[in-house]
């Protein structure tokens, strides 16, 4: 079936596997899959012409993902139950296919209707449910949280609160635990304003080293309303 060109909204994941894998892999990846699940792929122009793709708020190396966003524009109609069948046979081991979907041709760009994302974090601390919830008050409470940090040779000092929508506790450390573990939920602005960092939250909650895992749960659009799609599909 032919028709005007149509704008698709993949959701997939990121496992542990595939964690350091880069951006610009991944968006290298994509490009192959798409084609051989052999899409129409709309291009660019220009000398140089590029599938039309775009990825939402690439994703640290290191981290893993539950959420992650792709739109594909093609150059004609092609039914949803077409992409879900012949993606996930092409993806590398460690992706997985979790959603398609036809939104408004007319939409801003994914990346600019990013405005937030949820993590879960894997701390080496061995504070209990009490000191971690004090904490955590106690951060939420501050109205500023300078910051610094290193990007290449340039020192960045901005402050780290207005990045932060919320803190919560998911487990502290077992009592004893030879390795001890929290896990927390973290809510981080993502937009062009700033964006949140999962490592930075936790060196201002008082976390000696790293976080050991870093997992993206949700990543928030803000999407405007615009006129209902014309024959798109479910």
């Amino acid at each position: 079936m032919t028709g005007p060109r149509q704008r698709l909204r993949l959701t997939f994941a990121r496992d542990a596997p595939v964690r350091y894998i880069t951006h610009l892999d991944v968006m290298r990846m994509w490009e192959r899959v798409l084609k051989r699940a052999a899409l129409p792929l709309a291009y660019s122009e220009g000398f140089t012409p590029r599938p039309r793709i775009a990825l939402a708020a690439p994703l640290a190396v290191g981290m893993t993902s539950e959420c992650e966003l792709i739109e594909v524009i093609t150059e004609e109609h092609v039914p949803l139950d077409r992409v879900r069948d012949g993606v996930p046979g092409e993806l590398p081991a460690g992706f997985r296919l979790l959603d398609v979907a036809e939104v408004a041709a007319g939409l801003p760009s994914l990346q600019s209707m990013v405005r937030a994302a949820t993590y879960e974090v894997d701390l080496p601390d061995a504070r209990d449910a009490a000191a971690w919830s004090a904490a955590i008050a106690e951060f939420l409470a501050r109205e500023s949280i300078p910051w610094e940090h290193m990007r290449g040779d340039e020192v960045r000092r901005y402050d780290l609160r207005p990045l932060v929508r919320g803190v919560a506790l998911v487990q502290a450390a077992p009592p004893g635990d030879e390795h001890p573990s929290a896990r927390l939920a973290l809510d981080l602005r993502n937009d062009s304003t700033g964006t949140g960092r999962p490592e930075q939250v936790a060196r201002a909650l008082g976390v000696d080293g790293p976080p050991t895992r870093v997992h993206r749960t949700r990543l928030e659009l803000h999407e405007p309303e615009i006129p209902a799609l014309l024959g798109g599909e479910g």
